[in-house]
């Protein structure tokens, strides 16, 4: 078999037809990386899918975005060999002097596909030919490369706006892309809330919506019930129960301390490679429990047990997991599965006379309910900001701090109330 070239710069994002069904040499590639040199190389890769997907609607905004990341990427990955969340306003400084003096090697002068198909295999490879960089040609000659101030301009507004998807997705703290452009992020006008998560309300109708899908197609949404509950009860985000490139969740990642008998949730690696336990409560234990029964396993899970934690109801038609059925599922797999719990909940919502909460609980993306849990936790629950600071993976407690307070109705009823001399 003839060695596959590859070209000096790998691209990651095939075109829109192909997308999601993966592509078995950037898998390899990101999975290397997430081993050897950037941890969070496949999240970060699932997370752009996601974003780049969200431009399906324009085919040459998809092209562009995408040229944009992989070269971006190929920066951080194989040249900086950096996480994007470490990424500072100086260190961006940097990307944009390697745009203007890229290595020759990066440069072609003639436009090319990103992907080719392999006429001896039928795959799509990627193609050696192709280079994150176009040059100019002028009568045979090739031209010095120079890049445009307004395609620098183009550059930052694609990568501050996928900066704000990672921030929105609690990967990034900051925007070094939007603190380079001298623009300030738009705040809420005076009064409003950015309303991140779910009212004691609106939640009530998830999980009642959870438990109307559960119980009317136990084989199709006991796995929906259980996600549901899983990210709300432990504040994970989507990205930490999915697989990806060098990860793939387990039941065993549920563990009980031989000393104390507690159980925990334990996350190899997450935001910044980071790994953490995070308490499980006895309602969770519970929802495990009736899942791994309707699965027919044990009620619990044996120590390192391998059973892949969400698994597919029919084989995958594409990608690398092609005809396996208990391949695990992805961050888009999920965030649909969750979706359709919010929009039931809304449902139920509205014909109970919520119509104002069913509109709202539309507008609100899974990852609200991680936003749900802290809050609930705090303000609701009770508990100490030390354990939820530990079990939301915040590095700072002035993070999970943020969560006191976040209604302001609730606020403004607790201020009614006020006495000015209490003891009077």
């Amino acid at each position: 078999m003839t060695p596959l070239l590859l070209p000096p710069a790998m691209p990651l994002f095939d075109g829109l037809p192909y997308l999601e069904a993966g592509n078995p040499e950037v898998n390899r590639y990101l999975a290397h990386l997430s081993l050897n040199d950037v941890p969070d190389a496949g999240l970060i890769y699932e997370l752009a899918v996601d974003w780049l997907l969200e431009q399906r609607h324009s085919e040459n905004n998809y092209k562009t975005y995408r040229s944009e990341l992989t070269t971006f990427l190929h920066w951080c990955f194989a040249v900086m060999r950096i996480n994007p969340s470490e990424l500072t306003r100086r260190v961006m400084i940097h990307y944009l002097d390697y745009c203007h003096s890229p290595p020759a090697t990066l440069i072609a002068y003639r436009n090319v596909a990103q992907f080719v198909v392999d006429k001896e295999w039928g795959e799509r490879l990627p193609n050696p030919l192709w280079r994150p960089f176009l040059g100019k040609r002028e009568l045979g000659s090739e031209l010095p490369y120079r890049l445009s101030e307004p395609a620098m301009k183009t550059k930052l507004a694609i990568l501050s706006a996928f900066f704000q998807f990672l921030i929105q997705e609690e990967y990034m703290e900051r925007n070094p892309a939007l603190q380079l452009q001298r623009a300030k992020r738009p705040a809420p006008p005076e009064g409003e809330e950015s309303n991140q998560a779910f009212s004691e309300l609106q939640w009530s109708y998830v999980i009642q919506a959870a438990d109307q899908l559960a119980s009317a197609s136990p084989e199709q949404h006991e796995r929906s019930r259980f996600l549901v509950i899983l990210l709300y009860a432990c504040y994970l985000r989507i990205s930490e129960v999915a697989a990806k490139p060098g990860f793939t969740p387990v039941m065993g990642q549920f563990r009980r301390d031989h000393h104390t008998g507690v159980w925990g949730y334990y996350i190899p690696r997450s935001k910044g490679g980071k790994r953490r336990t995070v308490a499980v409560s006895n309602a969770l234990l519970d929802a495990l429990k009736r899942y791994r029964i309707q699965l027919g396993l044990s009620p619990l899970p044996a120590p390192n047990e391998q059973t892949p934690l969400f698994v597919r109801h029919k084989p995958a038609a594409h990608g690398r997991q092609q005809g396996e059925l208990n391949a695990n599922l992805g961050i888009r797999q999920l965030r649909e599965l969750v979706q359709a719990v919010i929009v039931k909940g809304a449902e139920l919502a509205e014909q109970d006379g919520f119509a104002q909460d069913g509109a709202e609980m539309r507008q609100l993306t899974p990852h609200a309910i991680r936003h749900t849990g802290i809050t609930h936790d705090i303000n609701l629950n009770g508990r100490p900001l030390s354990h939820v600071q530990a079990d939301a993976g915040h590095d700072s407690i002035d993070t999970t701090s943020q969560y006191l307070h976040t209604s302001q109705q609730e606020r403004h009823e607790s201020a009614q109330q006020k006495p000015l001399d209490r003891l009077r």
